[in-house]
């Protein structure tokens, strides 16, 4: 049995990866600030899941909060941290790009130098794909520029990346960089689309898409993005890997296939591309195949339909979460 500290524990992916985590037997740390960046209910609804098992201990904590975080730390011997923490949004990192790096960045460096101090060998960063930019060829492989990023956050990523490395140059940390690529399901993030258009589609509310439905989006299944990072756990050295599905798809027809599933028909509003948005997103992943053993298993169409039962079964609130662009 192993002791991890995982960040964003309450979050999307954090908390499926603690889910994984303590039913194969692990002790897992959990840290989250429980930010409002969206409907608390969603993260409180994970963390409820989580709170049962016996070898889950919770901590609310800010990981750009250098001093609470190191009380919490306190003589803990972690065998592992997994840093899934972070400001996440695109197009909200243009408009308040300061959270995104306290979060992403000095929240990172905190961890960093917590590994460094108590010898802890290994850590496992989150990335994301909006580092690729718009200007490469697709599919993204892991060494495809990105020195061009479109927005605030995708930055921020970034320079937890290259921080990452230097720690691994400097104090031999093995570290592992996970670019994931637009991950979705059971109760997901309700600022990203298919969140939204399954809210939106089951409520009779218009469906609001950015540009003309025809930008491609690689959408991988979240328990198959929980399973690669547990895998990531393993010594690489240091190494940065794509999670994705290697299967983009059109926001349109992401559409049709919740109204299938929902039995409705969607209203689409159609809006301005969105500068920060880019026009598509697609993992190479034989990296993560060579090295983890991973590939995605679900379908997107089995992805969409776990995600429209969990709402079914919790609508009765998820129908009043906030899903508009502020």
């Amino acid at each position: 049995m192993s002791h991890y500290l995982l960040t964003g524990t309450a979050g999307f992916i954090g908390s499926f990866v603690a889910q994984e985590l303590l039913e194969s037997g692990h002790k897992v740390t959990g840290i989250d600030n429980l930010n409002d960046a969206y409907d608390i209910r969603l993260k409180q609804w994970r963390l409820q899941r989580l709170e049962p098992n016996k070898g889950f201990c919770f901590h609310k904590v800010d990981i750009s909060d250098a001093e609470h975080l190191g009380r919490v730390w306190g003589n803990n011997q972690y065998d592992a941290v997994i840093n899934l923490a972070a400001r996440a949004g695109v197009r909200y990192s243009v408009e308040n790009p300061n959270v995104y790096f306290q979060a992403n960045l000095i929240g990172a460096l905190n961890l960093l130098n917590l590994c460094r101090d108590h010898s802890v060998g290994k850590f496992v960063q989150a990335s994301t794909s909006s580092l690729y930019g718009d200007h490469n060829p697709t599919p993204f492989y892991e060494d495809t520029d990105i020195t061009k990023p479109l927005s605030p956050y995708a930055v921020s990523k970034g320079a937890a990346e290259m921080l990452c490395h230097s720690y691994h140059h400097l104090y031999g940390i093995d570290v592992t960089i996970l670019r994931y690529f637009t991950v979705f399901g059971p109760a997901g993030r309700p600022d990203m689309s298919i969140f939204r258009f399954i809210q939106w589609i089951t409520e009779d509310r218009p469906v609001v898409i950015y540009g003309d439905g025809n930008q491609e989006r690689d959408f991988t299944y979240v328990e198959d993005i929980a399973r690669g990072t547990i895998l990531a756990l393993q010594p690489l050295g240091y190494e940065v890997l794509n999670l994705g599905s290697d299967r983009p798809v059109k926001l349109l027809d992401v559409v049709r296939q919740i109204e299938a599933i929902v039995g409705k028909s969607a209203r689409i509003v159609w809006k301005e591309t969105a500068l920060a948005d880019v026009r598509a997103t697609w993992a190479n992943i034989e990296k993560a195949g060579a090295l983890l053993g991973w590939e995605p298993s679900f379908s997107l169409e089995d992805g969409l339909k776990a995600g429209v039962e969990w709402y079914t079964a919790e609508r009765e609130w998820a129908k009043d979460v906030d899903t508009t662009d502020n």
